[in-house]
């Protein structure tokens, strides 16, 4: 199974932390269902932690442009997962994280 790789650090020069580009890529072989669960265990394992779910959203935001017009039902739902956790975001980071994730999302 080929996983494709996320390129980000070559193009923007952002370094990620973690592997969630990866699991999502994977999650992709096998169904929405994989995409959903993915984006349920990633987030209940670090929401706390605002680095990592800045980059879940960024994550999120990639795989959105990365099926459109390729897999429309992929793409609207990551686009649905991006919403809800910006959404959540914005609700729960203060601060230092809130300020985080904007600069870094921008």
């Amino acid at each position: 199974m080929k996983i494709e790789d996320w390129r980000i650090e070559e193009l923007t020069g952002y370094k990620p932390i973690s592997t969630f580009y990866t699991d999502f890529s994977i999650a992709d072989k096998f169904g929405l269902n994989a995409i959903e669960k993915t984006f349920e265990q990633v987030f209940r394992e670090w929401k706390f932690d605002y680095h990592y779910i800045t980059e879940l959203a960024m994550v999120l935001n990639w795989k959105i442009w990365r099926w459109y017009e390729v897999n429309d039902e992929y793409a609207k739902l990551y686009n649905k997962l991006w919403h809800q956790l910006d959404e959540w975001c914005i609700e729960n980071f203060k601060d230092e994280a809130l300020e985080y994730y904007y600069k870094t999302t921008d």
